[in-house]
């Protein structure tokens, strides 16, 4: 083989087109060492931070489809009911249509909590800052330390992520989180399971934030149907992403500007109309409908009236010397592959994953060697 590359011999119980598959990996290695001789190495303190901490996930660069596309509702002229004209209203999901259209939207690597923030880090936040303990704090059915902390508003959720050195997540940060690489409708994929999620009271409470782990997104994050609806950052707009189809999205996080959604103007009415953020996820007391990874819904900052199913999570931009470690990972198994190193080659593709479960490059190294030892 050429110098500094080993060269290719094919095993016994290789059939020939694993053979050629292999010979192409060799191939990409070789692209990707000459690419990569061009990137700086990671220093030995960014190797340091090569770590993904215990109780979060972490999620690679790349593009995602956000969004769906649904027909919309045609009304007919016909004389409406109270219900038709409430559901009909500026207010109404059907109205707006706000979960389209689907778009293409680009982001950054970054860290997302693996569960949402429970009461026993809560109460560590009040008792380090003072800050004020949320509504159905001492509610027996919602207060165990390893439930979700739940009627939180805007500001409390922004408070503590803070604290925690976070940040609330993007909308569009945890939408690609539930959806996972495939872009399902639900986080465990297409298909609706009610067994896999807490919604419309079933259980009658919050279930703790490491339970349903088969309801769990192709990323490993818990609870993103159901359980407690989660604050993200952005500001709610109804129309955001008609206003937003056709343009670059890169890291978006939402409209610069919150949008007034009617009211008299009254200190009530803000709370119930007026400037909104955007939740997530439904909640244990939400319907079926509110579960799947594009719907959205909205409160004001400083409100917590969805307060019994109210909660969040935290996030947090990614070390670029965890993409690094990843892509030395596949290299070296790469590497080990081309000396028929198979068991070397699972254990360096068997480390990759345990940063990134959902990587493709690593995923396909996996499946291959599967193939390649039946």
């Amino acid at each position: 083989g050429k110098p500094g590359f080993p060269a290719f011999t094919q095993p016994n119980n290789y059939n020939h087109r694993e053979a050629i598959m292999l010979k192409k990996s060799i191939v990409l290695l070789m692209v990707l060492m000459i690419t990569s001789s061009v990137r700086p190495s990671a220093s030995s303190a960014d190797s340091e931070t090569a770590t993904i901490p215990n109780d979060m996930v972490y999620v690679s660069f790349g593009s995602f489809i956000m969004g769906i596309d649904k027909e919309v509702k045609k009304h007919s002229k016909k004389s409406q009911s109270l219900y038709e004209k409430r559901m009909n209203s500026p207010m109404s999901k059907d109205a707006f249509h706000d979960e389209g259209p689907a778009h293409e939207v680009t982001l950054d690597a970054y860290l997302i909590d693996k569960y949402e923030t429970s009461n026993k880090l809560f109460g560590e936040f009040i008792k380090s800052t003072g800050h004020p303990a949320p509504a159905y704090w001492d509610d027996p059915r919602l207060n165990k330390a390893e439930q979700p902390v739940v009627g939180v508003n805007w500001e409390d959720a922004r408070a503590y992520c803070t604290y925690a050195g976070k940040r609330l997540p993007t909308e569009a940060e945890w939408e690609k989180a539930a959806r996972g690489p495939q872009g399902y409708r639900y986080p465990w994929g297409n298909e609706f399971d009610g067994m896999k999620a807490n919604y419309g009271g079933d259980r009658g409470a919050t279930v703790p934030t490491e339970a349903l782990p088969e309801g769990a997104s192709a990323y490993g994050v818990f609870n993103m149907s159901g359980n407690v609806f989660e604050w993200v950052q952005d500001w709610y707009d109804p129309n955001y992403y008609r206003k937003v189809s056709g343009t670059s999205q890169v890291n978006p996080s939402g409209p610069e500007k919150p949008v007034w959604l009617g009211g008299t103007g009254t200190y009530v009415d803000r709370l119930t109309v007026g400037e909104k953020r955007v939740i997530r996820g439904g909640s244990w007391v939400a319907p079926q409908a509110s579960l799947t990874t594009t719907h959205r819904f909205w409160n004001h900052p400083l409100n917590n009236s969805y307060g019994v199913g109210l909660g969040f999570r935290c996030a947090k931009e990614a070390s670029p010397a965890i993409a690094v470690k990843i892509d030395e990972l596949y290299i070296q198994a790469l590497i080990k592959m081309g000396k028929e190193d198979f068991a070397e080659a699972k254990q360096l593709v068997r480390q990759g994953l345990d940063l990134a479960p959902s990587n493709p490059r690593l995923l396909g190294l996996q499946s291959q060697m599967t193939r390649t030892a039946q």
